[in-house]
């Protein structure tokens, strides 16, 4: 299983054109990750690319992970078991599976072995001696943390940052940091800011700068844009994406990326880049993520 040789290529950038933009004198553009493979999309593949390398030279023969039900994460990674024939198991948050979540019927129709735990052992998942526990129940297995995010991961991220055009604002929806961290291993020579998705984000500028000591260029995390934390979102966000869909042809869910399209065209309205300026976005897939807020009811069939 080569995976640097025998990658995916690389996904497309979709320049937007829209009175507001023109209004400001800006460019932008989109880094359509989401279009860059049909099934492992967006910042999963960019960060599951080099663990998958890693896991392959490891001796190991079966891939553990993380995630919660609906994770973008356990999907992604049930998807790469499945694509590439590796044996794959999940902890999964809550004590108990519901056997009509989308998401979890996706990774188990993958073959992927899932394994509900309570929430109280989840917040384990980083501790060494639980994962030691872990490493001795499951001797075969190559552990990979929640979301992807661990050296490995950045290389692969930092590929995006080094396949872009010349830009002065790079910015990307974070959740755990390891996006932004790894934009930040680059060769990118902008400002590349995050847009927290979840609430109380002050404590990932800590996190980020632990993963990227040395970044390439400035960077800043924004963490007034949650609207109302992770996983929820307005009804105002929501008409958002589906007015963007509808007039740019870029379909977005609420919990990331369009959580963070949201963000960055308020603060365009808000004159926050200077005139001239070319921003990128990155789309970082997850549009999985709807069936689960429709199977919710969180948002309608269509």
């Amino acid at each position: 299983m080569n995976l640097v040789e025998n990658t995916i290529p690389e996904s497309p950038l979709q320049q937007i054109q829209d009175a507001l933009l023109t209004k400001h004198g800006v460019r932008l553009s989109i880094k359509r990750d989401d279009l860059l493979h049909p099934i492992i999309h967006g910042n999963k593949w960019r960060k599951l690319k080099y663990n998958l390398v890693a896991f392959a030279h490891s001796g190991k023969s079966e891939l553990l992970t993380f995630g919660g039900a609906f994770s973008n994460h356990l999907y992604a990674s049930a998807a790469a078991g499945k694509i590439f024939r590796l044996s794959t198991r999940a902890i999964v948050r809550g004590p108990q599976l519901d056997q009509r979540n989308p998401t979890l019927r996706f990774a188990k129709a993958c073959g992927m072995q899932l394994h509900p735990v309570t929430r109280i052992e989840y917040r384990q998942r980083n501790s060494p001696e639980y994962l030691e526990q872990l490493q001795q129940r499951f001797t075969k297995a190559f552990i990979l943390p929640e979301g992807g995010t661990n050296a490995a991961a950045l290389k692969g991220v930092a590929e995006l940052a080094n396949s872009l055009p010349e830009h002065q604002f790079l910015v990307c929806a974070t959740g755990s940091g390891g996006t932004l961290a790894g934009l930040l291993s680059g060769q990118t020579q902008t400002q590349v800011m995050g847009i927290a998705v979840l609430k109380n984000a002050e404590y990932l500028k800590t996190q980020i700068a632990k993963l990227q000591p040395s970044p390439n260029c400035d960077w800043r995390l924004l963490c007034d844009h949650h609207d109302a934390g992770y996983g929820r979102f307005s009804p105002e966000l929501w008409r958002f994406c589906q007015w963007f869909e509808r007039t740019h042809k870029v379909p977005l869910e609420p919990i990331y990326s369009g959580k963070m399209l949201y963000a960055l065209w308020q603060l365009i309205e808000q004159d926050y880049f200077p005139s001239g300026s070319h921003i990128i976005a990155i789309h970082t897939g997850g549009l999985q993520g709807k069936d689960g807020l429709r199977y919710r009811g969180l948002i309608g069939a269509n």
